[in-house]
């Protein structure tokens, strides 16, 4: 079993405010976990400008739930599947952007859409389009956004940054690109190539790259993405390292299994109370279940560029014995005890829930207002952790029915806790 931190109730019983009292806190105190002390100060930070700039920006200064607010509805022309494979970024100053795949009729080369939301995903309108511009293909699948919230590279704090698969409209090839923008999405530059592969095709002795992942550790930037092009592996995960934007390490092996029809692919991060990173990933012909399937398995490191060396760990709801299947999401909310809530999204409706920092036999099952929709992505708000946000575009193709949405819920009342 996982070792996690024990929590106590208060007199009053189980109680918790919509930032967790004792445990951000409690480690200030102690001076325990400095990165979860600075993850604290953003999240002030980050709420005191969102409260500045609902004075002189005309930005929304509290959050509110709903349920699947339209945001995109492709028009009648666009290809099956229409859209897919939403993303979002909140930004320091507390706007949302958000992009996905567009499958529009080419001519003219697939783009990636930015748009943007200033009252906390209620609304949201397009401000920007992220445009192939050297390759000549169409920027086609799988965008990733990520903010710089420190100068990195030459490039300043709020410089935001988008890794995508380029990919030509016959799906010859596949290249994992990155592009920079520093106005907040309006326009964008072309940074640096990743990584290339071979047809667009998810089968086996097929050699694309896939599904890309930003994160920045220490002075690297981290891009992970699934990696079909050994001879030995249908597909493995792979990363590589930046300290650039320029120029790539070589490529490292975060998960590979030694039977050549298993898939595991779709990483995502997110770091725990304690510091730690959790790295889940779908695994194509993962053991648990006996038909092939795509479970959601996890690994946590201290260090998330040696998730190799981390044992592997599933979901299986506690409630139901539910494995979520493909295409996850994972965020990490300090409310909710003090270990915080991981949530994990997969291709159902539910939310897988752990409130043990990762104890593998604490998931449990909620249902949620957002539908089950192919990697659904998820976002906890920096103003108010409280409050879980849920983007999705629909499902794999066939499907003439797809359209981007959001909802917003509390996870306190999700998890059907008292707030101080």
């Amino acid at each position: 079993m996982l070792p996690y931190k024990r929590c106590f109730a208060s007199r009053s019983g189980e109680k918790v405010s919509s930032y967790s009292r004792t445990p951000v806190f409690r480690r200030v105190a102690s001076r325990r976990d400095r990165r979860v002390v600075a993850a604290a100060v953003m999240m002030l930070r980050s709420a005191l400008i969102a409260a500045v700039g609902a004075l002189t920006c005309g930005f929304a200064s509290a959050l509110e739930t709903f349920e699947r607010n339209l945001i995109f509805q492709p028009p009648d022309n666009y290809t099956d599947p229409r859209v897919l494979y939403p993303r979002t970024v909140q930004l320091d100053d507390g706007r949302l952007l958000g992009t996905w795949e567009n499958y529009s009729p080419e001519p003219p080369l697939v783009w990636f859409p930015i748009y943007e939301s200033l009252d906390g995903g209620l609304t949201w309108e397009e401000v920007g389009q992220v445009h192939d511009q050297v390759n000549n293909w169409g920027l086609r699948y799988q965008p990733f956004l990520y903010e710089l919230r420190e100068d990195f590279a030459g490039f300043p704090a709020g410089t935001v940054l988008l890794a995508g698969n380029s990919i030509p409209t016959d799906l010859s090839e596949t290249q994992i690109d990155l592009y920079a923008s520093q106005d907040k999405g309006r326009t964008w530059e072309f940074l640096s190539h990743v990584a290339r592969g071979g047809r667009a095709i998810p089968n086996n002795e097929e050699t694309p790259v896939w599904e890309p992942f930003i994160l920045i550790f220490e002075d690297d930037l981290i891009l992970y993405y699934a990696d079909q092009r050994s001879a030995e592996h249908g597909q493995e995960i792979s990363h590589q390292t930046t300290k650039d934007l320029k120029n790539w390490s070589a490529v490292v092996t975060d998960v590979s299994y030694p039977t050549y029809t298993d898939r595991p692919g779709m990483p995502f991060v997110t770091q725990l109370a304690n510091g730690d990173y959790m790295y889940t990933f779908e695994w194509g012909g993962a053991p648990i279940i006996p038909t092939y399937a795509f479970p959601i398995y996890y690994r946590i490191a201290k260090d998330p560029r040696k998730f190799a060396d981390a044992p592997d760990m599933y979901i299986n709801s506690t409630n139901g014995g539910v494995f979520p299947i493909n295409s996850p999401n994972v965020v990490w909310s300090p409310v909710g005890g003090c270990n915080g809530t991981i949530v994990v999204s997969s291709n159902s409706a539910p939310l897988f829930i752990n409130r043990r920092g990762g104890d593998p036999s604490a998931w449990v099952a909620y249902d949620s207002p957002e539908a089950g929709a192919y990697t659904r992505n998820l976002r906890i708000m920096e103003e108010d952790p409280d409050y879980l946000l849920i983007m999705g575009a629909g499902v794999l193709p066939p499907s003439t029915t797809n359209k981007v949405t959001v909802s917003m819920l509390k996870l306190t009342e999700l998890l059907g806790l008292k707030q101080a």
